[in-house]
């Protein structure tokens, strides 16, 4: 059975990190290796362990001035080693392609989980701007994982296939404006398409401004509100901000589908917890300078190509950070006449996108999306948590919206008061905008034993949704690793 799927991995670098240890045993060295979010939330512990942005010095040498600013900036110690870019971690050399490697290795394990069944064949996407040098060296890293890479496209190419853009009217011809804002960087693209060709009118890649920023802001205002309401400035405390990063990170996530969100930082200062809810508004109004960024790049590179908003014909988002709700309509604004395609949630764009184009490669009949080429696998329903906050009262959070194209995976950590020794999470189903009922109930996780607290217990789920609507949920506490799991198959 062939595989139809994508590895995309510079769209998420930014969220997969590494982490190392070394231990010493009988004097032989052993690596703990952590990739993607378990890393993400240990780096308060192990910064100067933990590698980030790989992608920007993939490939690259000690010379290169994107190499420099990122070593310049790197939590973990980059030297140059037989004229090659290494991570020092303990003493020992970790190279890019190997920390590469393996995040490929993660990620075609996730893949065949999802699937149930072998993946070796692959499309990768990589930026525009990936020289011939970073191809190379990113397609060694794939086979090396165990991968067989059928081709190597660009992101914005991937991005116009997962809406059949030049394949629905090939003989017509039109401008398609890119817009991808990733975890690192923002990335804008001019492509016309006529007769089913696409060619690069224009782009410009902006390394200073991505999603990061958007959490980096929302922590910066998180610390000010912790030193209103307790006359201690964190800023200056790295294992402080870096608490306040993760719960900034989450809460971020939590805005784009919900109209507030609370950010809950264990002992973040002397022992002291931490406690904000956070509006939607608010969060626009922190992050305005950075949207208007975020706009503004897009009008210089229409001067520089020479169009007018009017002279695009439709506007893709891709990338996370476009699902923010305030930056899809200020680019609606900007393009009040001009389709804007959203209607596939923004990180899986592009890896639909190259699974299209890996089903052409193997064969028309291989293709999982047969009979209609433009047609995608949805969720037809919001899937619903409900927990209990501190007060006694019930929260309702969309785990997966409807739309959300499958197979899907998402992680959400909820909280749950801390003098509480049992949890239940309930779960839920509705239509979109439909009062929730009793009745829409269908599953419950009982988390019991655990640690009462003071506080609150923070409780990371795991929603994995396959193709046929099966539905797996895992819910783990964070502090003491106790976890239950529940799979509902699909009603026949």
């Amino acid at each position: 059975m062939a595989v139809r799927m994508l590895l995309p991995m510079m769209q998420v670098t930014g969220l997969l990190l590494l982490l190392l240890h070394i231990q010493k045993m009988r004097s032989v060295a052993f690596f703990l290796q952590v990739v993607g979010l378990a890393a993400k939330q240990n780096r308060v512990r192990n910064l100067s362990n933990t590698v980030v942005k790989v992608k920007q010095v993939l490939g690259r040498s000690s010379g290169d001035l994107q190499a420099q600013k990122y070593i310049a900036e790197s939590k973990c110690p980059v030297i140059e080693k037989n004229g090659k870019l290494h991570y020092e971690i303990d003493g020992k050399h970790i190279s890019p392609e190997e920390v590469a490697k393996l995040i490929f290795r993660k990620m075609k394990e996730t893949a065949q989980s999802a699937l149930g069944s072998d993946v070796n064949d692959t499309v990768i996407t990589v930026p525009f701007d990936f020289g011939e040098k970073q191809k190379t060296v990113l397609g060694d890293a794939a086979v090396a994982a165990g991968l067989n890479v059928l081709r190597l496209i660009h992101e914005p190419s991937a991005a116009l296939l997962a809406y059949g853009i030049g394949q629905d009217s090939p003989n017509g011809k039109s401008n398609v404006l890119v817009y991808k804002l990733g975890g690192t960087s923002l990335s804008i693209t001019v492509i016309e398409v006529n007769s089913g060709l696409y060619r690069i009118l224009s782009t410009n890649t902006d390394d200073s401004i991505g999603g990061i920023c958007f959490t980096e802001a929302l922590a910066q205002h998180l610390a000010s509100e912790f030193q209103r309401s307790y006359k201690y400035d964190v800023r200056g405390n790295s294992r402080a901000m870096m608490k306040l990063m993760n719960s900034a990170e989450v809460a971020k996530h939590s805005l784009s589908t919900l109209g507030s969100a609370n950010c809950f930082v264990d002992s973040l200062y002397d022992g002291m917890d931490f406690d904000c809810n956070v509006s939607r508004a608010r969060f626009e109004l922190i992050c305005s300078a950075l949207f208007n960024k975020c706009i503004e790049a897009i009008k210089q590179l229409l001067y520089q190509v020479g169009l007018k908003a009017d002279d695009i014909n439709k506007v893709v988002l891709c990338g996370g950070s476009a699902r923010i709700p305030k930056l899809q309509q200020l680019i609606k604004d900007l393009f009040p006449t001009v389709e804007l395609l959203n209607s596939v949630s923004p990180d899986e764009v592009i890896p639909i996108g190259a699974a299209m184009e890996a089903g052409i490669l193997l064969g028309r009949e291989n293709l999982f999306l047969d009979s209609d080429v433009l047609s995608v696998e949805c969720s037809t329903k919001d899937i619903l948590v409900k927990t209990i906050d501190e007060s006694g009262t019930d929260k309702f959070m969309v785990a997966l919206p409807s739309g959300t194209p499958l197979p899907a995976r998402r992680q959400h950590i909820l909280q749950a008061p801390g003098r509480n020794s049992s949890i239940f999470v309930e779960l839920y189903e509705s239509l979109e905008k439909q009062p929730i009922q009793e009745d829409d109930k269908f599953a419950q996780i009982v988390l019991q034993d655990l640690d009462v607290k003071e506080g609150l217990h923070d409780i990371l789920t795991v929603f994995t949704m396959k193709r046929d609507g099966s539905l797996h949920v895992t819910c783990t506490d964070q502090d003491t690793g106790k976890h239950e799991a529940i799979t509902v198959d699909v009603a026949t």
